[in-house]
């Protein structure tokens, strides 16, 4: 049996209109907000900054000028990569890293003109300083407080982002709506037809004539609900069935696509990719490109040779404690697994009377008595991993990322995560995301590593700058990055 169901808001058009202007003044109000943010906090940025240093409030007129500027860069690059469409506004993620980018590139852009125009003596950098850190922090409230907006008019009905009709296997469409749960993306689903059994199995002759009678009859309801787009809800393995949909369907005014496939759930980073004339469907994208590499490794360098420098007199009063309190090296020396499974050999403080790097390393549990006096006191407050800033230095980690295990405990994990390796696909760091969520210490069941696996890969997925700089904040200021330290 095949058949339609139509939504009881479906064909109300008045309702229809209603969404649909509401939509579009939300996506303007959201221009307009940000060219009024940038330009106030302009003004009050240089007016805030001369009455403190100066005594008065300065040129209102000028801070005026380069707010209006800086909005207008700012609005024009966003409406030319459609930052503005409410689909964008559903979730917080990405906001931060593509607002801060934009900034960055509007302040180098400012800075040139002014150098270009000699125009950038007559206005204060403590005041452009002021007005570039004020400007982000807002624009990042502003963000933050339009995808709760947007979030709450989408589940309460009040907008939609996307009215769609559905045609298609019912399992498909169920699974469809069970994984996606379309109300909080802010899809409204106009309508289903649910293709017969006989459209979808059986001998091709009896599938074509069944699956133009269903489709047949699904157009006519396609047409009277005026959906944004249609979707095609069959695995991409039956191209005869897409072929027949995407032909029926053709003669209605919308937008026409393959539902997601059900094994794609596994890859959310995955999109169309074009090289030439060739397309691909691209499930994986490079762990970092070319050019975070190049950020994330001269803020490594950077960083780990300063605070090298920084903590020398520190560095050298552990190393005579190590040697007062134990008989052995100052150092403990094995071999971990770095970028790409290449193996180095990473640098710590030695905290316990073994040395063990073989086939079988022991992992340190609570209470252990191979710990050291001295190296108990250094594992609970992380500091026998200083050394690995060395490591840092000479390229074998990174500042953060994911903790490298031995060699040995590789092996085994590897056997039993299959996504185990991916962790290797950047530098291993002295820090990362699963320790600041307490995710270390002691992995004696499977949970426990699976868990840090997850964690460890939603990192590389999500990587930039600012997490970096949040992780290295949290590793000495949140109590989970202590947790199960021993």
């Amino acid at each position: 049996m095949s058949q339609t169901l139509v939504s009881p808001s479906g064909g109300n058009k008045l309702l229809r209109n209603w969404k649909s202007f509401t939509a579009e003044a939300l996506s303007v109000a959201l221009v307009g907000t940000d060219a009024g943010t940038i330009i106030a906090m302009s003004v009050l940025s240089g007016v805030a900054y001369h009455g403190a240093v100066y005594g008065e409030v300065g040129s209102i007129l000028s801070f005026l000028r380069v707010g209006a500027l800086t909005a207008a860069i700012v609005l024009v690059s966003n409406l030319f990569r459609g930052e503005y469409k409410l689909s964008n506004f559903l979730s917080f993620k990405g906001h931060m890293r593509r607002t801060l980018q934009l900034w960055n590139v509007t302040f180098v852009f400012l800075l040139l003109l002014g150098f270009l125009s000699k125009v950038s003596i007559a206005y204060s950098r403590g005041w452009l300083l002021l007005f570039y850190l004020g400007g982000i922090c807002a624009l990042f409230l502003l963000r933050y407080g339009a995808v709760q907006l947007v979030r709450h008019s989408t589940v309460a009905g009040l907008i939609s982002t996307k009215r769609i009709f559905l045609v298609g296997a019912a399992n498909e469409i169920e699974r469809f709506i069970d994984r996606y749960d379309p109300c909080k993306l802010g899809i409204e689903i106009v309508g289903c037809r649910f293709l017969s059994a006989a459209a979808l199995r059986g001998p091709k002759e009896t599938r074509q004539s069944a699956l133009r009678r269903d489709l047949g009859a699904a157009i006519p309801s396609a047409r009277h609900l005026e959906p944004d787009a249609i979707f095609i809800m069959v695995p991409w393995s039956d191209r005869a069935a897409i072929d027949g949909c995407v032909e029926a369907m053709l003669t209605v005014p919308c937008e026409i696509h393959i539902g997601p496939d059900y094994a794609l759930q596994h890859y959310s980073n995955a999109h169309l990719s074009r090289l030439g004339p060739m397309a691909s469907l691209q499930l994986v994208r490079l762990p970092l490109s070319r050019l975070e590499l190049v950020q994330k490794r001269v803020f490594d360098l950077v960083a780990a040779t300063l605070g090298t420098i920084a903590i020398v007199p520190a560095l050298a009063l552990i190393a005579v404690l190590i040697k007062l309190d134990s008989p052995g090296p100052v150092f403990f020396r094995q071999q971990r697994y770095g970028f790409n499974q290449q193996p180095f050999r990473i640098l710590k403080f030695r905290t316990m009377t073994s040395f063990d790097d073989g086939p079988v390393v022991p992992q340190a549990t609570r209470n252990d008595p191979r710990i050291t006096r001295v190296g108990r006191w250094l594992r609970r407050w992380n500091l026998d991993e200083l050394p690995q800033l060395l490591n840092v230095i000479m390229g074998d980690m990174s500042l953060v990322g994911p903790r490298p295990h031995a060699l040995s405990h590789n092996r085994e994990f590897e056997q039993f995560i299959a996504s185990y390796a991916r962790r290797h696909n950047v530098r291993p760091g002295i820090t990362g995301w699963a320790q600041i969520h307490g995710l270390r210490g002691e992995t004696d069941t499977t949970e426990k590593i699976e868990r840090r696996v997850e964690y460890d890969l939603y990192y590389i997925e999500n990587w930039s700058l600012g997490r970096d700089f949040m992780i290295l904040l949290r590793t000495f200021l949140s109590p989970l990055a202590y947790r199960n330290a021993y």
